[in-house]
């Protein structure tokens, strides 16, 4: 489910910076930081936050998930929420970390959990913006992948609703929608040709509408979808959705 509990509580917030974008895409955390700033939100970085814990977890360690998850409650203890440009990360954190299996989960970890927003769905439910005034420069189509780790959550309609109230974007509709890119974090490295073919139907069905752009919240699906384009000659052109809320401001 939603995060029901989580609301921002004044104008100052603190950025989880994920692997992928520490890594791979630092543009998506600089662009969360300008988005939010745009809005009026003091954004706060702490250097020595590290990862969610998802990848040891998904691999089975669930040992060194609990660590590495109490590290993340630590660094982001307080009152404050979290922003964090990730479906995937989000869900881990505002789910405690499967915690639960406890028999008494560290409160930290619960309170990190009430307190994580997307950054899509803190912008459209945590501070009620509805529509974005954002302009293309001509007519765009835009395909967006909800991510698995978002359903349940506010962040699809956010990411739709958004995007639809930008100047000359249309978000046109594709086959399969719900169908997982077959990332999966561990998973692609484990299953990879299970995790290939899951990804190239999910490719079929985005390209058969020609979109101009790919949009999505989660770094690691797209970095999947146009790693699998790239290779086999068919590359699309793909930003994450808070990438194209600041790319669109006039």
């Amino acid at each position: 489910m939603a995060n029901p509990i989580a609301r921002p509580l004044n104008k100052r917030v603190l950025l989880m910076g994920t692997c992928l974008c520490d890594a791979f895409y630092d543009d998506t955390a600089k662009a969360t930081v300008e988005v939010l700033e745009h809005l009026g939100i003091s954004v706060e970085f702490p250097d020595n936050q590290t990862c969610c814990g998802q990848p040891a977890f998904n691999s089975g360690d669930w040992t060194a998930s609990r660590k590495v998850a109490r590290h993340t409650a630590s660094v982001f203890a307080g009152e404050l929420p979290v922003i964090v440009p990730s479906g995937s990360c989000a869900a881990m954190n505002f789910h405690g970390n499967l915690l639960q299996f406890e028999e008494n989960p560290d409160p930290a970890i619960t309170s990190l959990a009430n307190r994580t927003w997307e950054v899509m769905d803190f912008i459209y439910n945590g501070l009620g913006i509805k529509t974005w005034p954002g302009k293309f420069g001509k007519s765009t189509r835009l395909a967006f992948h909800r991510s698995c780790h978002a359903r349940g959550t506010g962040t699809g309609e956010a990411v739709r609703t958004l995007l639809a109230s930008i100047e000359n974007a249309e978000v046109v509709p594709f086959g399969e929608a719900e169908q997982c890119c077959g990332f999966g974090g561990t998973f692609s490295v484990t299953f990879p040709h299970i995790s290939g073919k899951m990804g190239n139907l999910k490719l079929d069905r985005i390209l058969e509408i020609q979109p101009d752009l790919l949009v999505g919240i989660d770094m690691s699906c797209l970095m999947h979808l146009s790693g699998l384009a790239r290779t086999q000659g068919r590359p699309i052109t793909h930003l994450h959705a808070i990438q194209v809320l600041r790319d669109t401001l006039p």
